[in-house]
């Protein structure tokens, strides 16, 4: 009994709570059961995609199914670029164990310092990182072999070329991506890529994978594309430029072969080259295709254009006496001359001497318009119409701005700059009887190409038959002189630009001719940078390249040959700058 009076005396029970104290409690209570449904039905139901999207966002990954790259492939179907699958190596660093003995394994099977291996995996935060990028499989293999944890390999496609240096500056190559940077490899990058495709998985927090979330987009790999190179004719002319530029110690140089027919460049050569598997420390020197991008002024190169407009308008034939004596001419205060005196030579013997007094008295006869429009008919002064990056114009000024002295220079190739391409298209006209040949570096169906008629067809063969003449006794080329075939073409010779005037000691050798002379299926042009080595004329230097592309080429063409015996080299005459 006094226990129990002693709890009924207590004031905390005697007291009174109020009734809505109690009712308050509850409604609270009550309150956030609703709340916590609401939030509930709206993560559950209402606001479920949003939830979903952050789901995503932390475990699910969208991966990309790269494509194959397409093939370059030459004219025979011969590879020149190609895919094959190579493993990259890549990490996650918070996960990776920190084993001093297999990371220096790691690094050397990486050819890697160490120290860059562990600057690469040292911030723990990231979640991925590349270790390095196509590597062979061998090397993926010995790598997972290890057994590093955090270690990973993807597969992807590195890009190969069988050809190497021959073909380099017409292939081009592509980046770590596969995407074509240079050459045709960047030209026609959207055919060569194809479309990756995708897959949307879920990943665990260690990079594996838990399930696919949708139905995968496969890529579409992408078209292969056939040039209109031919290996074997790029090789052979390639190693013969590369023995020409070393055996006269030159600056670099270019060689182009077209033909005629069809239009389709056949070889397009330079050196120095590059290695397009190994890229390291490469200069602009050695990445450019010089014979596309490089222009310069043509020399000599030039006179037979002006013959040929003379011979259209009527003002010569090929018999025309033209006194060259005493070797000099004075225009304007400036000049001119020739490397010897001639005397009187017919239009024939100009050419075939390389008369630059001749040549200016014929082109002084023109006007400066029509000698204007002579060299944009035969594609100077205008982007050749190929699709490789970089290809330039040259430089053709309109004829309103020439004073006398510029339009005599311009007859024998100074003043105005081409390309060894364009040089040796423009050549075309006189291998298709006054046609101008179209250009195409992708391999054509072998029918005869329409050309744009330029001179006519009795006039073409007339200089064709000087060029026959340059390359023979007497003339500035008979080191072009081919074994089973007729040869024409011209020598050119110019001295190199230096600051406001010329250089008294750098030169560039050219020399542009078709074959066989009768039905020329060729024209090969031949240029040769900066000789060092005593040689700088271009019958010299760059002659004996085009006679032994000419005859490696037209007998891999199957073309017969038309001479039985022997051709007579004899000793060249010097040709005027």
């Amino acid at each position: 009994m006094t226990r129990s009076v002693m709890y009924t005396s207590s004031p905390l029970l005697a007291s009174r709570t109020p009734v809505w104290r109690s009712k308050f409690i509850v409604a609270c209570i009550a309150l956030g059961f609703v709340v916590l449904a609401a939030r509930a039905a709206w993560v559950q139901v209402f606001g479920n995609a949003f939830f979903q999207r952050q789901g995503e966002v932390r475990f699910a990954r969208t991966l990309e199914l790269p494509a194959n790259r397409g093939r370059i492939l030459d004219r025979n179907g011969l590879l020149l670029a190609t895919s094959v699958p190579a493993p990259s190596i890549w990490a996650i660093p918070e996960d990776m164990e920190r084993d001093a003995a297999k990371l220096a394994k790691l690094a050397k099977l990486l050819e890697m310092p160490l120290a860059d291996l562990e600057k690469k995996i040292g911030d723990e935060q990231k979640t991925f990182v590349w270790l390095k990028r196509l590597v062979d499989e061998p090397v993926a293999k010995q790598v997972m072999a290890l057994g590093i944890k955090g270690i990973y390999e993807r597969k992807e496609y590195k890009r190969q070329y069988p050809e190497g240096e021959a073909a380099a500056h017409v292939v081009g190559f592509t980046n770590v991506e596969n995407l074509g940077q240079e050459g045709m490899e960047l030209a026609f990058e959207k055919q060569l890529s194809g479309r990756p495709g995708s897959r949307r998985v879920i990943k665990d927090r260690l990079g594996r994978i838990i399930e696919d979330v949708r139905e995968q987009t496969p890529p579409v790999d992408g078209r292969d594309l056939q040039l209109s190179i031919d290996s074997k004719v790029q090789f052979f002319a390639f190693q013969r430029l590369r023995d020409a530029v070393l055996e006269h110690r030159a600056k670099g140089g270019s060689v182009v072969v077209l033909d005629v027919q069809t239009g389709e460049v056949l070889a397009l050569a330079n050196y120095p080259t590059y290695s397009p598997d190994k890229r390291v420390n490469l200069s602009g020197e050695q990445l450019r295709n010089r014979a596309l991008t490089d222009t310069f002024e043509p020399g000599s190169t030039m006179k037979p254009f002006i013959i040929a407009r003379a011979l259209e308008r009527g003002l010569v034939t090929p018999e025309t006496p033209i006194q060259t004596a005493p070797g000099r001419l004075t225009i304007g205060g400036s000049t001119i001359s020739d490397a010897h005196p001639h005397g009187m030579l017919t239009v024939n013997e100009v050419i075939q001497k390389s008369s630059n007094v001749g040549t200016v008295k014929m082109a002084m006869q023109l006007g400066p318009r029509e000698m204007w429009e002579t060299f944009s008919e035969v594609g100077l002064g205008q982007r050749p119409q190929v699709p490789f990056p970089g290809a330039v114009s040259g430089r053709l000024r309109a004829y309103k701005t020439w004073r006398p002295i510029e339009q005599a220079t311009m007859s024998y190739g100074y003043g105005l700059s081409v390309s060894l391409f364009q040089l040796a298209r423009a050549y075309s006209v006189f291998a298709r009887d006054g046609e101008l040949a179209p250009s195409t570096l992708l391999k054509s169906d072998g029918a005869a190409a329409p050309g744009v008629h330029v001179f006519d067809a009795r006039h073409a063969a007339a200089v064709r038959n000087m060029l026959h003449m340059a390359t023979g006794p007497g003339g500035t080329a008979p080191k072009a002189q081919t074994m089973g075939y007729s040869v024409g073409g011209k020598t050119g010779t110019a001295r190199k630009q230096e600051g406001k005037g010329y250089s008294t000691g750098k030169y560039r050798g050219f020399f542009v001719g078709l074959a066989p002379i009768e039905n020329p299926r060729i024209v090969v042009a031949v240029m040769v940078d900066e000789p060092s080595a005593g040689k700088y004329y271009g019958g010299e230097v760059a002659a004996p390249v085009f006679s032994t592309t000419v005859q490696q080429t037209l007998r891999m063409m199957g073309v017969q040959p038309d001479m039985s015996v022997k051709p007579q080299v004899v000793v060249a005459v010097e040709e005027s700058f």
